[in-house]
């Protein structure tokens, strides 16, 4: 005996993903909630992270500058990190 497949609208889907993401409640209880398979919601889940629609608007460019500056400020620490050996270099070398 087979089951009539549902189907399910975008909206309801983006919304099913909003609720996973935004509460961090665990996937088959949002599932079970929702009335829906829990396999189906982590394949929406799943298919929203990787487009990047996962989480709030505009964390995506909030992730992207964080990870900008993160790298900046290794980039500095390094020079700093080398100038400090080039001036011990120096001493030694003047004396």
């Amino acid at each position: 005996m087979t089951e009539k497949r549902r189907k399910f609208d975008a909206e309801f889907r983006e919304g099913a993903v909003r609720i996973v993401t935004e509460t961090r409640k665990p996937v088959a209880q949002v599932a079970k909630d929702l009335g829906i398979n829990e396999t189906t919601l982590a394949s929406w889940v799943s298919r929203a992270r990787r487009a990047g629609g996962a989480g709030p608007a505009g964390e995506s460019e909030e992730l992207e500058r964080l990870r900008r500056e993160n790298a900046q400020l290794k980039d500095v620490k390094e020079l700093g990190m080398e100038r400090d050996v080039l001036k011990r270099c120096m001493v030694l070398w003047v004396k």
